[in-house]
């Protein structure tokens, strides 16, 4: 089988879909294409693949041409020590994970100065290999302790044994952890309190779990050790059943036993127990990468409030509240800063600039932070009589002081301070999540779990690839969008981006997507990734604000012609459309299936905003402080933070209360299969923890 066909092979195999399909994927992804491209404009090729499998093809491609690197890396360094054969070349290539192509690796690895290399040097290996056949010669106690260590770094080296360890780790192996000295006031005070005495077997770690006693023990909390129970001697017998010749007797096998039980305490277990926390790191952080990229995609979809003017509030006690007003496509009007909090608590001249702000500028909806202050002024503004209560939006502020010290808001802003920058951010949010949070480092934006913990490469990855989808699932508008939120575009990238926010600054609007062209360095290969995720509302051209791609404009024209209709008329007629036989037209070679079938999808509702416009009444909270909270107390609450455990709801108060999974009221495998960020939740307080401010919740509805 060629390389090709191997890759295509193993990468059917790993993602369940046909060969030929993966092909398809796999030249596309070769050829430069972006994955929102491959899923939207190449579905004939494809097999109508989603996203989701398309990622999943390129994620498999990757790590498994990353282990060819490794085989062939491998495969060189032992022919360069002289000890490859047929044998070990086939299971060298037959090898389908990186820990079996290491496992062949280890005897031909580079060592360092070790208790076996030391014996070697004193010429005593011949004696091990004797002792290994079975007869023990005449030798010192020194130079037998000697061959026993060559020996031990055989039986560490061994296949067999690496796996017969492994299977007793995965299976009756537990992690232990203890308090460390002296910590026990400080870890009693933490959120770690709970794993100050825990103990879990490995085959039921829950990543959550894990990630806890990693943070706990690198902060110097616990000590944590990993326990085979009554397990451990039986590995041993094993270990020793497996490796002593059968010729091995008396003194020589005594010696040899002792040998392989060194082994597996100095040498074997430790490497496993490496093995065993890397594996237990890998599968934590795929677990929390994808809740936090599932978390960050809801909250970049979530519905824009298009069309209001804003008045945007940033809270806050001694330094005032910042107040800017916004119009409905968020440029900044106005700005002021108002004292309704403590320890100035004036409410008079709070009220007069309000007034005087929402009359100039017809302001009609409030985005109010919250952070520190926010539940005071939240009340201030209620009881003002100034705006209508249901039309107050609290939007999270997580992020904003990172947008507001950055060069992206130093180039939007570059005379107001961090503090405007801050508030047009938090009304921005409301207005558009998506085209504002794309600013904002997504690990900054509070949506995750232990995202400080997980490998920070995979991370930013996964979360890249979900602002990517997102930015080109809903398409942008190219004469309004910011350089960052183009950089995100099928194709583009920050260079692009700048290239085109140079070019419309210059040239004034795009009036077509052809305009594109002449942007300087977008050639023909970016065009065609990025030109049916960009749209041109009022061009000379009605399929540039379609999800429609140029190179379907072709199709489009021979679908008018059939109905003897021209194109113009056929974007938001449905009576035209209704009368589009697309499978007749795909018969006749007019252009495939799939294609035709997203296009009329695209011509019945042009210029579409896939988000929904759900934020029609804003949270309305039943209690104002923890201290009115008691158990059996049920009250309403707003989702805002989901993680493999449970969920945070905002309850009205400074506090989150926490539903833990086993409290969602029927048995379930993920948080996500029941609540989503922004979902309106009934809850009954179970549990208060009054000295650290913690709540339990019950799911009601």
């Amino acid at each position: 089988m060629g390389i090709t066909e191997r890759i295509a092979a193993a990468v059917a195999d790993r993602t369940g879909v046909e060969k030929r399909h993966a092909v398809a994927v796999i030249e596309l992804l070769d050829e430069g294409a972006t994955v929102p491209f491959i899923s939207r404009y190449r579905k004939e090729r494809t097999g109508a693949m989603d996203e989701v499998k398309v990622r999943e093809v390129e994620t498999a491609l990757r790590q498994f041409r990353e282990l060819e690197a490794r085989r062939e890396f491998v495969t060189d360094a032992i022919e360069k020590t002289g000890g490859m054969n047929d044998t070990l070349r086939r299971r060298l290539l037959e090898a389908e994970t990186m820990t079996e192509i290491e496992d062949l690796y280890a005897p031909f690895k580079p060592k360092k100065r070790t208790r076996a290399t030391i014996a070697r040097e004193k010429g005593l290996e011949p004696l091990a290999k004797k002792m290994m056949s079975g007869y023990l010669p005449q030798a010192s106690d020194e130079d037998v302790e000697g061959a026993m260590d060559i020996i031990a770094e055989w039986a560490s080296e061994s296949q067999r044994l690496r796996n017969i360890t492994r299977n007793v780790f995965h299976r009756s192996g537990s992690m232990v952890c203890k308090v460390a000295k002296g910590k026990e006031e400080e870890i009693s005070d933490s959120s770690l309190a709970q794993y100050s005495d825990f103990s879990q077997s490995v085959r039921r770690m829950a990543s959550h779990q894990y990630l806890a006693l990693r943070r706990a023990e690198r902060e110097g909390l616990i000590k944590v050790k990993y326990s085979l129970g009554d397990d451990s001697d039986r590995l041993d017998a094993s270990l020793c059943s497996a490796f002593v010749p059968r010729s091995a007797s008396g003194e020589c096998r005594d010696r040899i036993e002792e040998a392989v039980t060194d082994a597996s305490k100095r040498l074997l277990r430790p490497s496993v127990e490496n093995e065993v926390s890397a594996e237990l790191k890998e599968k934590a952080d795929k677990t929390a990468i994808d809740i936090f990229a599932a978390n960050l995609r809801q909250l970049l979809l979530a519905s824009p409030l298009k069309g209001k003017r804003v008045l945007a509030i940033d809270p806050g006690y001694r330094t005032g509240c910042k107040v800017v007003a916004l119009d409905a496509q968020g440029n900044l009007l106005d700005d002021g800063v108002i004292y309704p909090t403590a320890p100035k608590n004036d409410y008079e001249g709070s009220r007069r600039i309000l007034e005087r702000m929402i009359s100039r500028h017809r302001l009609e909806v409030v985005s109010l932070g919250n952070g520190t202050a926010s539940r005071e002024t939240e009340k201030f503004i209620k009881s003002s009589g100034l705006i209508d209560p249901s039309k107050v939006f609290v939007v999270s502020e997580d992020g904003a002081s990172v947008y507001s010290a950055s060069e992206i808001a130093r180039k939007e802003f570059p005379d107001k301070d961090v503090t405007v920058r801050g508030a047009v951010s938090i009304g921005r949010r409301l207005i558009d999540p998506l085209a504002e949070l794309v600013k904002i480092d997504p690990k900054s934006i509070g949506v995750g779990q232990y995202q400080h913990d997980v490998d920070q490469g995979a991370l930013k990855s996964a979360l890249d690839f979900t602002v990517m989808s997102c930015v080109n699932s809903v398409g942008v508008d190219v004469n309004t969008a910011s350089e960052r939120l183009l950089s995100y575009v099928s194709g583009i990238g920050p260079a692009l981006a700048a290239n085109i926010v140079k070019y419309r600054a210059e040239n004034g609007d795009f009036t077509s997507r052809k305009e594109l062209k002449k942007v300087p360095r977008l050639g023909d290969k970016a065009f065609e990734l990025c030109a049916g995720f960009l749209r041109v509302p009022g061009g000379r051209e009605p399929l540039d604000n379609t999800g429609i791609h140029p190179e379907s404009y072709g199709i489009v024209d021979k679908m008018a012609k059939s109905l003897k209709v021209n194109v113009a008329d056929l974007p938001g007629n449905n009576d035209l459309l209704d009368r589009i036989d697309v499978k007749a037209l795909a018969a006749a070679g007019v252009g495939g299936l799939e294609t035709m079938t997203d296009i009329v999808v695209e011509l019945r509702k042009p210029g579409r905003d896939p988000r929904t416009d759900d934020n029609s009444e804003a949270f309305v909270p039943e209690i104002d402080d923890f201290s009115e909270l008691t158990i059996g107390k049920v009250i309403p609450g707003v989702v805002n933070n989901i993680t493999a455990f449970g969920a945070f709801v905002d309850l009205g108060i400074k506090e989150n209360g926490l539903i833990h999974i086993s409290k969602l009221g029927r048995r379930v495998n993920a948080v996500t299969d029941i609540l989503s960020l922004g979902q309106r939740v009934e809850v009954k307080v179970i549990d208060i923890d009054s000295r650290r401010k913690r709540i339990s919740l019950e799911l009601i509805r």
